[in-house]
């Protein structure tokens, strides 16, 4: 609007300054010589003032005098010559070619319109050709400058006015649109981190509403899924518990009979000394079972429970391989004098899983080593097998988990490194499973020299 309003403003100026130009052009006609000296160049530029006007007339290098030509001059005006230097090249040019043109220019720091045109005369044979007499005339354009300066100022100040409006629209939207949004980021981040009951707070009937409804449905759904699950799961290790403990009594009296069949299989006829071996092979595998099942539902149940004694690391080791047997099989690499506070019962049904698997299902030389620093003990139990195979590695603690089909029917249970695992987190350290760059699974089990029992208080 503003450049609208200007150009407009300038447009009519020009259009004005021309027209008064051409009017007074035809005063000069016709003319009384087409090669004036000076006096008649002034009297012609003149012609061409009305008041606060300046003029100059040109033929070739001569242009008027200063000052009107005498009779034309009034108490009130300010007529003064237009000095030619001040008249673009280009103008001159154009004009010395035989047409009228005008350019604004600044002139002693004020903007002036600058409008050139050339006499023109006719010949006998009505054909008109240039005189060689150039007109200037500069018109002032201070009057419209500070019109349009203060157009501008208007202008500015308008558009400082819609922009503070603006921000503070701006502002006020941000607020109605980025506060429900934040806040169901929030929600979100306590649905995600397991706050089952997060709701958002429903404000107005807006797109925003409808969403806050919609989280809120949702959740809603969602914590009647989790605790459907949540009971689910707590009916299904209930039940696993009820029947591991149910069925102790049982083994435990099937256990006697296997023990009586196995001492008396060697007199049995083959076909039933093969029979009485198996149940007893069996009798014992079903009760590891059960007994595996018990331990992992303790650890589901959040009963298990840490018994800490102060004790030597190595010597723990050591004797874990001694009672088994496994002394002369397994190169070991104590750190000795490494002390720690452990449930010695519990690394050792960790180490034994390790080292059994390591001596079942790897190749020799089957190796663990002891390395501490001041706060934690590692244990690496390795062997110099193939390894395990890359899509195996994610699943080696799940229950149940066996790598091989042909395993399924194997003496293990597939919740021993399950079971590992979550001792080694009772103490609040790891296990993990690599394979070693020379060849070989390698189990790392981490534990703090200082255990703590779940609670957070020492035992």
């Amino acid at each position: 609007m503003y450049v609208d309003a200007r150009n407009a403003i300038l447009q009519r100026t020009q259009d004005a300054a021309v027209q008064a130009m051409k009017r007074r052009m035809e005063q000069l006609f016709p003319l009384r010589s087409v090669a004036p000296g000076p006096d008649e160049l002034r009297e012609i530029a003149g012609t061409m003032t009305d008041g606060d006007n300046r003029a100059v007339a040109v033929y070739h290098e001569v242009h008027s005098l200063s000052g009107p030509a005498p009779g034309r001059w009034r108490p009130d005006w300010k007529w003064q010559i237009l000095d030619p230097k001040v008249i673009p090249p280009r103008l001159r040019q154009t004009v010395a070619d035989g047409v009228m043109a005008w350019q604004r220019v600044v002139w002693q720091g004020e903007p002036y319109l600058i409008i050139g045109a050339p006499l023109l005369v006719v010949g006998e044979d009505r054909t008109t050709r240039v005189s060689g007499i150039e007109v200037y005339t500069a018109r002032s354009l201070g009057p419209e400058q500070r019109s349009i300066d203060e157009l501008a100022g208007r202008a500015w100040l308008a558009g400082g006015a819609a922009l503070a409006f603006a921000v503070v629209l701006a502002l006020l939207a941000t607020r109605g649109v980025l506060g429900p949004v934040r806040e169901l980021g929030r929600a979100a981040r306590l649905l995600g981190e397991g706050n089952m009951r997060t709701r958002i707070a429903v404000r107005g009937s807006d797109e925003l509403a409808d969403v806050a409804r919609t989280f809120n449905t949702a959740a809603a759904e969602l914590e009647r899924h989790v605790k459907q699950l949540r009971e689910m799961e707590a009916d299904a290790r209930r039940f696993v518990a009820d029947v591991s403990h149910e069925l102790r009594t049982p083994l435990a009296a099937l256990a006697a009979v296997a023990d009586v069949l196995e001492e008396e299989a060697a007199r049995l006829p083959e076909p039933a000394g093969r029979a009485a071996m198996l149940v007893s092979q069996e009798t014992l595998n079903l009760t590891a079972l059960v007994n595996d099942l018990i331990e992992i539902s303790r650890f589901d149940s959040g009963v298990a429970a840490l018994a800490l004694n102060e004790v030597d690391v190595a010597e723990l080791v050591r004797a874990t391989l001694r009672v088994r047997g496994w002394s002369e099989s397994v190169h070991t690499e104590l750190a000795p004098g490494v002390t720690a506070r452990l449930d010695p019962r519990r690394v050792d049904v960790v180490l034994a899983n390790l080292v059994g698997n390591a001596l079942r299902h790897g190749e020799p030389p089957v190796s663990v080593r002891l390395r501490a620093d001041a706060h934690w003990i590692v244990l690496e139990v390795r062997d110099h097998g193939p390894g395990l195979a890359e899509a195996v590695l994610p699943h080696v603690f799940d229950r149940f988990y066996k790598a091989s089909a042909a395993r399924a029917r194997s003496e293990g249970s597939g919740l021993g490194l399950a079971i590992a695992r979550e001792n080694a987190r009772l103490h609040r350290g790891d296990l993990t499973v690599t394979n070693a760059p020379d060849g070989g699974a390698m189990f790392t089990l981490r534990l703090p020299r200082q255990a703590v029992d779940p609670d957070g208080s020492p035992e």
